[in-house]
């Protein structure tokens, strides 16, 4: 209550402080029959009793009538609630504040909705009047909780580590590679900004500086378009240091979790386990697993290997062909027929995949169209090897092994929403498993073009201590120093050692990536001034409060996010500029014609 005339919030008075005389600041929750009201400030609820007697019957006409959301001044005593009308659900629950004075100190009209966090309301109509939306409950402890980690890192970073906190441009050149950056206009001729998707550059310069140990509370941009759950801008902790491995930076980035981590969430434990890229691959078809539950994908391949099953045959022949399958414990009791077709459509669509299942009967036989293929010995082994009891459903996949591991792997984490949404118990909700994932290939293959590599990360990552020769023999097969952090299923941090030589570096860029190095002159020239060996991460902070917080969505943890299509529907942004205020830029718009038509209407 520092530096406001205020002498108590509404969420800190008790019985300790009956008898004392008192001055609230807040928002009118709501109001009852002239008889009382509510009121509501940032830290919880006093109830306020509105004086009947003639001497406050200006007061009383005045909290009577203040409409819900107004924002008041109420002076009064503190006194314990009547035997009995106790409010044990409340903080301030046993005390009441009898109004002395009060002041309306701004009305509120009629709301578009009601503030209160069980009231549904559309997203849309939340982030158009996003300054309301803020006053509930659960986005002010979402925002005040973020507040606190993000002072516990600073914390231990600068002040136990000897981090420095620097700040970076945000107007820069574009980056070869990676996410689509936006543009900002200049005054020359043609020539644009960018807004950097990370201070990846920058924090790389700062090491061949000689600062050592930077970190950022970083703000970054990606022109990502319309893709769920993500802010074309967004925050992340940024961190770089100088002489370290990647050992190194999972152990600092651990202790730093450990100190910022909310003690009313459930404790973590370190280290984390780790896996690598090709393990996460064959047992969850993901590089970023849900470790929270099992249904593992199993190799079933040496089961099948002798069968007579034609489909078997065929993807056993290929050069990296598989049999794999998960097994849905109770799947039986738990999904309808719907439901598994429904699983098998979704590896039909989106990876031309095709599923067959099997069905543990209570008798312990298998019903199947596999079964009739399969002797006795085999389906026995087949039981054994996926662990399956009475009732279980699996599904199996055969074909190329990224495909198969890939489908079953998307499967797997819509079998467990479908066990959940029908009453199975799977993933603790206040569980938070953490997991390191290692040794990623350095470069993978084009979508567009299978022949061109890209980065796995980005390009600035060092190869595999193991495979630096390949790089220049065999680019595919070498891995990466890159490692990502993930929390439940959710990628929250990626980093890597970087390239520190000037020579290959242009190499990785001109004859890997096949890139104009000139782009990046100004870093590969830093490197040939005594750069030193180094190496860093970034946490996605927006991601990682989610998680902390159980939000559904990121924009619940972020202030003034932007919608699904990365638009401001308050402030109405991205907005139309005149012809004359792009004019210095040297920029004109090329309209569509129906656009074109629909301005001038």
């Amino acid at each position: 209550n520092s530096f406001v005339p205020r002498t108590n919030t509404c969420g800190e008075l008790r019985s300790a402080h009956v008898g004392q005389k008192v001055t609230l600041y807040g928002w009118v929750q709501y109001q009852r029959q002239g008889l009382f009201l509510v009121l509501r400030d940032f830290q919880g609820l006093t109830q306020i009793i509105i004086p009947q007697d003639e001497a406050h019957s200006h007061v009383r006409e005045l909290l009577s009538n203040a409409p819900v959301e107004s924002v008041v001044r109420v002076t009064g005593t503190v006194s314990s609630r009547p035997l009995g009308q106790e409010n044990p659900k409340m903080p301030t629950g046993d005390i009441e504040v009898k109004a002395e004075t009060a002041e309306i100190l701004n009305s509120c009209k009629k709301l578009p909705f009601e503030i209160k966090d069980f009231i549904n309301k559309s997203e849309a109509l939340r982030m158009q009047y996003r300054y309301l939306d803020l006053r509930s409950f659960q986005l002010q402890s979402n925002l005040r909780l973020r507040s606190r980690m993000v002072m516990r890192m600073r914390e231990y970073l600068c002040n136990l580590h000897g981090f420095v906190d620097v700040e970076t441009p945000t107007l820069f050149k574009r980056t070869p590679g990676g996410a689509k950056e936006f543009l900002v206009p200049s005054r020359e001729v043609g020539k644009f900004y960018s807004l950097p998707q990370s201070p990846q550059q920058f924090k790389q310069l700062l090491m061949v500086g000689g600062l050592d140990r930077y970190f950022q509370v970083a703000r970054c941009y990606r022109d990502e378009g319309s893709r769920p759950d993500r802010q074309p801008e967004f925050t992340q902790i940024d961190i770089e240091m100088s002489f370290v491995d990647q050992a190194g930076i999972q152990r600092l980035i651990e202790g730093l979790l450990q100190h910022s981590w909310p003690e009313e969430r459930a404790l973590i434990r370190t280290p984390f386990p780790s896996m690598t890229y090709e393990e996460a691959l064959a047992e969850y078809g993901t590089d970023k697993p849900d470790t929270r539950f099992g249904m593992k994908i199993v190799d079933i391949s040496d089961v099948l290997r002798g069968s007579d099953v034609r489909f078997v045959q065929n993807a056993l022949s290929y050069p990296h062909g598989s049999i794999r399958a998960i097994c849905i414990p109770q799947g039986v009791r738990y999904l309808t027929n719907k439901d598994l077709e429904s699983l098998k459509e979704s590896a039909k669509s989106q990876f031309n995949q095709e599923i067959m299942e099997i069905i543990r009967r209570p008798d312990g036989s298998l019903k199947s169209l596999l079964t009739k293929f399969l002797g006795e010995k085999e389906q026995s082994e087949l039981i054994q090897a996926l662990n399956m009891q009475e009732d279980d459903v699996v599904l199996l996949a055969a074909g190329e092994h990224k495909q198969v591991c890939s489908a079953l792997g998307t499967l797997r984490l819509l079998s467990a929403n479908l066990l959940e949404a029908a009453g199975l118990a799977l993933r603790d909700p206040t569980a938070f498993h953490f997991l390191w994932v290692v040794d990623f290939p350095l470069f993978l293959p084009k979508a567009e073009n299978p022949t061109e590599l890209e980065s796995a990360h980005h390009p600035f990552t060092a190869p595999h201590p193991s495979d630096a020769s390949l790089l220049y023999s065999d680019p595919t097969k070498v891995r990466s120093q890159h490692y990502d952090l993930v929390l439940n299923g959710c990628e929250i941090g990626g980093g890597s050692i970087r390239i520190h030589s000037a020579e290959q570096q242009r190499f990785v860029l001109e004859e890997v990536l096949k890139e104009d190095s000139k782009v990046l002159s100004h870093l590969i020239e830093a490197l040939e001034f005594g750069a030193p060996p180094h190496g860093g991460i970034a946490l996605g902070l927006d991601r990682l409060i989610s998680l902390i917080v159980d939000a559904p969505s990121i924009r619940d943890v972020i202030a003034f996010p932007k919608s699904f299509r990365g638009r401001d529907l308050m402030g109405n942004a991205p907005d139309y500029v005149t012809p004359e205020e792009l004019e210095p830029y040297h920029i004109q718009v090329a309209w569509p014609l129906e656009e074109k038509e629909a301005k001038k209407n």
